[in-house]
């Protein structure tokens, strides 16, 4: 992606991902349909998702706190209620547009979030996710489950040493029924993550009975989406580091030697998150090395190209290079644009959503917490290329949740496709799944 390209998409995530601003060609403001009976608050108003043209978004069901979404074999949709500790059932009724029926289908979980399903000799087995272990349950239909069982102990969770600590785990059962599971940092940016026993900011693999534990891929500050692309590689989508100070002994912005400031102006822009392609032994360089795509190192004033990224010292953890060295890290595959905050990873092969969208993959973004002004909460799209088994650009594909001054009404999470050729959206922020057909 060029210097034109990433600014339209870094517009787009600032300013037409907002309420009210302008939209960019091919999307429009639309409305969001609330049936009667979830239009509590942030309800209580008229909202609206910019989107392509010709889309259609309804609150399709209330849900508090709700992350992941995972649909079973009986068509039903499975959502994550985290700090609920609960995995609930979603059962659609016979107008696909009505809000479902809900049940408990798990609780008394410990901030339950990722969720796949395997099939283990002639049984269907769910796992689920908690902070601190993995459960595994045989699929025994709609709403029911067998006994828990837990596969996996003692996965890092909350540490009161970290300063920014990611309890919150993601999940992505392999072909061969390994286990990979996504351990997130306990500090924002800090090599005793890396020397802990056991290690953070990684992805663990486990063998199908939860043994055999291995750090597959490490410098992994916080992925919590991991998904299979079409290809049969394992993928991740990373938040990267926050308060980035400067990192070369230059002038900037009105600093004669800006050397280890935090700089709102460079903190902006750096470093971006990123989605990766993930193999055996593959270091994304946290907290060593940050990604950059800055065309003139140091200077993202004058543009950055996406297609060229690098790796920079970080100043704060390596800053003479001898705790890594940055230039022999493989260049990471896919930047998103700084404080995007993805949460999420679906690829779309096999969708019944229309041709177009399904051969790519989409990206829950979160939004920022830490730039001025604030990174836009939005659904992510990224076309995969077949002949280069990568994925490409990322645009926006849902968007409107933030307002022009920065205020959110909504932060989605996943965006999983279902029947229909809909695609479903959970919020934990406004507590909501949204079902958005492409008409």
């Amino acid at each position: 992606m060029r210097i034109g390209a990433v600014a339209s998409l870094a517009a787009a995530l600032l300013t037409a991902s907002t309420s009210t601003a302008a939209p960019a060609a091919g999307r429009t403001h639309v409305p969001v349909s609330v049936p009667a009976a979830n239009a509590a608050a942030p309800f209580d108003q008229s909202r609206s998702l910019v989107m392509p043209a010709g889309w259609h978004a309804e609150v399709w069901a209330r849900v508090s706190g709700a992350r992941y979404a995972l649909w079973t074999p009986a068509g039903t949709l499975l959502v994550t209620a985290t700090g609920a500790g609960e995995v609930l059932e979603l059962v659609p009724r016979s107008n696909p547009a009505s809000p479902p029926s809900v049940r408990v289908l798990a609780s008394g979980l410990t901030n339950p979030q990722g969720l796949a399903f395997d099939t283990l000799g002639k049984q269907r087995m769910l796992y689920v996710a908690e902070s601190d272990q993995i459960d595994r349950y045989v699929w025994r239909g709609r709403g029911s489950l067998g006994a828990r069982t837990v596969v996996v102990r003692g996965l890092p969770d909350d540490s009161a040493s970290g300063d920014d600590v990611h309890r919150l785990k993601g999940i992505a059962v392999g072909p061969d029924h390994s286990i990979y599971v996504t351990v997130g940092s306990a500090w924002n940016a800090n090599g005793a993550d890396t020397t802990a026993s056991p290690p953070r900011g990684a992805v663990y693999a486990f063998d199908s009975n939860g043994a055999h534990r291995r750090v597959f891929a490490a410098g992994v500050r916080n992925g919590e989406g991991l998904a299979f692309a079409p290809d049969g590689t394992l993928w991740t989508a990373v938040n990267e580091r926050d308060n980035v100070p400067y990192p070369f002994h230059r002038s900037y912005d009105g600093v004669s030697d800006a050397y280890g400031h935090v700089m709102q102006s460079y903190v902006n822009e750096n470093p971006p998150d990123e989605v990766a392609r993930l193999t055996a032994g593959r270091n994304l360089g946290w907290p060593y090395c940050n990604p950059s795509a800055d065309v003139v190192p140091g200077n993202p004033e004058a543009g950055q190209d996406y297609d060229r990224p690098r790796f920079v010292r970080d100043v704060q953890t390596n800053p003479d290079g001898r705790s890594l060295d940055c230039s022999k890290l493989a260049a990471i595959d896919r930047p998103i644009p700084a404080h995007s905050a993805p949460v999420s990873l679906t690829f779309l092969e096999g969708s019944t959503l229309p041709a177009r969208w399904r051969g790519g993959a989409v990206v829950g973004a979160h939004g920022s917490w830490d730039r001025s002004p604030p990174r836009a909460p939005a659904v992510l799209w990224l076309p995969w290329s077949t002949a280069r088994r990568t994925l490409s650009s990322a645009t926006p594909l849902v968007s409107g949740f933030q307002l022009a001054g920065g205020q959110r009404w909504g932060r989605p999470v996943d965006a999983v496709p279902g029947p229909g050729g809909a695609l479903y959206v959970t919020d934990d922020t406004a507590g909501a799944v949204y079902r958005i057909t492409t008409r």
